[in-house]
């Protein structure tokens, strides 16, 4: 299950991702959690040291990954001509959540007893001249190609408010947590979120955060009714987590525990759409290629998409090639 952690700067989503992912992997469930924020906050929200040796992120490899994930496709003639929304084919690589490849290789890193990649950080030299989606797109890419299965989990803390929508990598996931506060602000982005996905089928479920009383709760009733799945009040436990001391999860308050259970679930539930999956993989590479990547390939990058190919328990994936 692909599962998206959105919401308004400061409301909390990293901390309710890192809780969500640190609750799975205390199951024994498979899981890679990915940091997609603009704030890398993941590492330490699992418990890792700040001045550790960084994660190598997933933009540094990019053309790596891309020649990778093409395989022995025909469709796609170099790593070169990949884009961030290239649809996989016959021929491509597909990847599982867990297994050994040379993307998780170089790229993934236990941090806090939790599978980690990271988008990588806005640098210095990107500032000007540089966008952040051009580092998200590895995500997509890595996305597009992920053939996981009920019981495996892919959760990604993306970057803060609606910019998500500047691609298709919203469609991306089979359930996006919307985290909210019970204030207008965190309502707004909520507002858009649903306004934006609701023509694309997108499972959204909000869950309320730093909830105090009744009326916190009321007060998101009122204003994102049956979206709403299920709340959060304030912690003593988040709060010694986010000074630096992050405890066993059995610490956590038990109406907080019920939460991440509930949310559990909720995802658990979701079916999986490989059909919609594909079919928006499909159109939103055609939007970009007409958009800009057809023009910077100097190449109909539509010939990329591979009509008899679908993503689903049944996909054949090009064998994988450890250390190649």
């Amino acid at each position: 299950m692909k599962v998206a952690f959105v919401g308004k700067g400061g409301s909390g989503k990293t901390t309710l991702a890192a809780l969500f992912v640190r609750h799975l992997g205390g199951q024994g469930l498979p899981v890679l959690a990915i940091d997609a924020d603009i704030n890398q906050h993941l590492t330490v929200a699992f418990g890792g040291d700040a001045d550790a040796p960084r994660v190598r992120p997933l933009a540094e490899h990019l053309p790596a990954i891309k020649d990778y994930l093409r395989g022995a496709n025909p469709r796609i003639v170099s790593a070169d001509r990949m884009v961030k929304t290239t649809p996989p084919g016959r021929g491509s690589r597909l990847l599982r959540v867990v297994e050994d490849n040379p993307i998780y290789a170089a790229c993934v890193r236990e941090v806090g007893g939790v599978r980690l990649a990271v988008t990588g950080e806005f640098a210095a030299e990107d500032l000007g001249v540089a966008c952040y989606h051009s580092k998200v797109g590895a995500v997509e890419l890595l996305l597009n190609h992920m053939l996981d299965g009920p019981g495996e989990y892919v959760v990604v803390d993306m970057t803060a408010g609606a910019d998500s929508f500047a691609s298709g990598l919203f469609t991306r996931f089979d359930r996006t947590v919307l985290v909210c506060e019970p204030t207008v602000r965190s309502v707004g982005v909520y507002r858009q979120y649903a306004g934006y996905t609701r023509d694309y089928g997108v499972a959204l479920s909000v869950v309320g955060n730093k909830v105090e009383d009744a009326s916190d709760v009321e007060f998101l009733r009122e204003h994102v009714g049956g979206d709403l799945l299920t709340w959060f009040g304030r912690s003593g436990y988040v709060r010694r987590a986010e000074r630096g001391t992050v405890g066993p999860l059995a610490e956590l308050e038990p109406a907080n525990q019920a939460a991440l259970a509930q949310l559990v679930e909720a995802v658990d539930d979701t079916p999986q759409d490989w059909a919609a999956f594909t079919r928006w993989a499909h159109e939103f590479h055609r939007r970009n290629a007409a958009a800009w990547a057809n023009e910077r390939a100097g190449a109909d990058l539509t010939d990329q998409i591979d009509p008899e190919f679908r993503m689903g328990p049944h996909a054949v994936s090009e064998p994988a090639v450890v250390g190649g």
